[in-house]
């Protein structure tokens, strides 16, 4: 079955020097997918308020993902959820828990675990606190409920490589599946993981800085021994050749021109491909 494309273009929850290049990321990327399966989230302009939750932005990110969460309701195919920041994961993790209730592992490409809780953050940027959210902790509006919710021993962290020591305790206490980079080579080891976790359905979120800067120039936070688009890609077909595709994000693309994006859409566009085909 053929996605719903949603496109989130949401940087409320990024403090990157980049945050505002994500809404033009994913506005590029928008012009390369099929205009009559795509639905385009609306994203206030204004930057929100914390209202003392510890979130900066926070009642910006609760009115996106309320919207967010009103398209894909109306969805009855997967969905795959282009940000914006990575916080556009909870929504669209969410509508997957939904459709496949207490079957969905979820792998988590990122360079960051993003397991933090308000309490624990050091900058209060939501992007840093997603998956934890996703688990169903953190502050009410941002935080999965109980029937939706993605257990921590049905999460897979991969290419993960920037972790702070609040993070690392978690992933310590809870045993969380790591795969490192290296081992990201084939899919072997991801795949070994997800059928630990006893899942049939996998939610896959990649936030691009999961590859190498070399492989992509418009990263919203690049950092070093990243993975390779083909390593990527290969993972992907691997899992969903095991698993079925409850959905997917793409997350962090943040050109500095137009002209920027268009070297990197290549790029980007193979791994769409990779999940579509």
């Amino acid at each position: 079955m053929s996605p719903t494309f949603v496109v989130v273009p949401q940087w409320q929850g990024s403090v990157s020097p980049r945050a505002m290049r994500l809404a033009d990321g994913a506005e590029a990327i928008r012009g390369d997918l099929p205009t009559s399966a795509t639905v385009v989230v609306a994203v206030p302009v204004e930057a929100g308020d914390a209202e003392d939750t510890g979130i900066n932005r926070f009642s910006t990110l609760v009115l996106v993902r309320n919207a967010q969460a009103a398209v894909l309701r109306a969805s009855a195919d997967w969905a795959l959820t282009i940000g914006g920041d990575c916080g556009v994961s909870l929504a669209a993790v969410e509508h997957a828990s939904r459709q496949h209730p207490g079957d969905v592992a979820v792998v988590w490409l990122d360079a960051h675990p993003d397991l933090h809780t308000p309490a624990s953050s050091p900058s209060g940027a939501f992007t840093g606190m997603v998956l934890r959210a996703i688990s169903g902790e953190g502050a009410n509006g941002l935080a999965l409920g109980t029937s939706t919710a993605i257990p921590l021993d049905r999460v897979v962290l991969a290419g993960t490589r920037d972790i702070d020591a609040a993070e690392a305790e978690l992933i310590r206490t809870h045993s969380i599946a790591m795969i490192d980079a290296e081992d990201l080579s084939t899919a072997d080891a991801l795949v070994e993981a997800v059928r630990h976790t006893g899942a049939t359905q996998v939610y896959l979120h990649i936030d691009l800085d999961v590859l190498d800067p070399a492989e992509l120039n418009g990263l919203a936070n690049p950092l070093p021994f990243g993975i390779s688009v083909e390593a990527l890609t290969s993972a992907v077909t691997g899992l969903r050749a095991h698993f079925g595709l409850a959905g997917a994000t793409i997350a962090g693309f943040a050109p500095a021109s137009p002209e920027a994006a268009t070297d990197d859409l290549s790029n980007v566009l193979r791994i769409i491909g990779s999940l579509t085909r």
